[in-house]
């Protein structure tokens, strides 16, 4: 039996849905390269491997060299496709409490007013692209049940992905790993939350671009983010914290804002007191950098489910 597993918690993999009935190519951005490619064109190529004959292309928006490859590969094979923004997509969406509410435009059906538990305009995408995955599951014809979609989504959780592990003040753990998932991320937060200031406690494996990672937290978060705690995961593959803080003062950081902590819990506590300096009542706490950093903090903050 055929099974969908698309995820709304900001994958950014190819994935192959079903028995190859669908195929389902989320962003795709410049990560992993080591093994993908240089270019989004490249990583387009590794990932057009999963259409295959006799299935059916949904991919999210692509930057033009990307699309061009999947489109073609689409062709080649012999598959229909849709693309968000040209067949579905997002038609609007507001804040709501504990997420955002979302209308969406399928492939076959449009679907108002939908209830997401998730921030950020991201997951609003990934939910678009999961509602057309599923409706050419069925053959891109049949509307979807309203109200049993709403239901799913209403049930929908993201370990790790903007996730709220503590309140007073308010942590959040969030995987981004790459310059485009720290972007979004940001703007997430600066969206759903209203925080005073914010102290991101960071981490980052040596596999990936430390420096566009902490360049985009800079210019994401702005003057949010005044003070930062530069850690390390377990994780053999983690950069030393004192290299980190180190390459942040190479970029202009600010030396006095700069705090090391080698051990996770002691940066969590550094960030906490910082972020409740002066009785601020609505100052956050920003766990991110690296998926090994979250999981981590997950476990240690209580939050042990997957």
């Amino acid at each position: 039996m055929a099974v969908i597993e698309v995820g709304l918690g900001g994958i950014t993999d190819a994935t192959n849905v079903g028995d190859g009935l669908v195929s389902v190519v989320t962003p795709i951005s410049l990560d992993h390269t080591d093994l993908l490619g240089d270019t989004t064109e490249e990583i387009a190529y590794e990932k057009a491997g999963i259409i295959k004959p006799g299935g059916y292309l949904i991919s999210a928006s692509q930057p033009v060299d990307a699309a061009q490859v999947l489109l073609e590969k689409a062709k080649d094979v012999g598959v229909p496709f849709r693309f968000e923004g040209v067949e579905f997509g997002v038609e609007s969406r507001t804040v709501a409490v504990g997420g955002q509410v979302v209308s969406i435009q399928g492939i076959a059906g449009r679907y108002p007013e939908l209830l997401l538990p998730l921030h950020g305009a991201h997951q609003a995408q990934n939910a678009a692209v999961a509602v057309a995955a599923l409706e050419a599951f069925f053959g891109g014809e049949k509307e979807l049940d309203a109200e049993v979609l709403q239901e799913a989504f209403a049930s929908v959780t993201s370990p790790g992905r903007l996730e709220v592990v503590r309140t007073a003040p308010t942590i959040i753990v969030d995987a981004a790993h790459n310059p485009d998932g720290i972007r979004v991320s940001a703007e997430a937060i600066q969206e759903a939350f209203s925080f005073t200031r914010l102290v991101p406690v960071v981490g980052v494996l040596k596999e990936k671009d430390a420096e566009e990672i902490l360049r985009q937290l800079k210019e994401s978060l702005g003057e949010i983010a005044q003070e930062y705690c530069f850690t390390q995961s377990n994780s053999p593959r983690a950069v030393p914290a004192a290299e980190l803080a180190e390459l942040a003062v190479e970029m202009g950081f600010g030396e006095d804002n700069i705090h090391i902590a080698e051990k996770l819990d002691d940066a969590l506590e550094w960030a906490v007191e910082r972020a409740e300096a002066n009785d601020d009542l609505s100052g956050g706490v920003l766990v991110t950098g690296s998926i090994t950093l979250v999981a981590e903090a997950r476990i240690l903050l209580g939050k042990t489910e997957a």
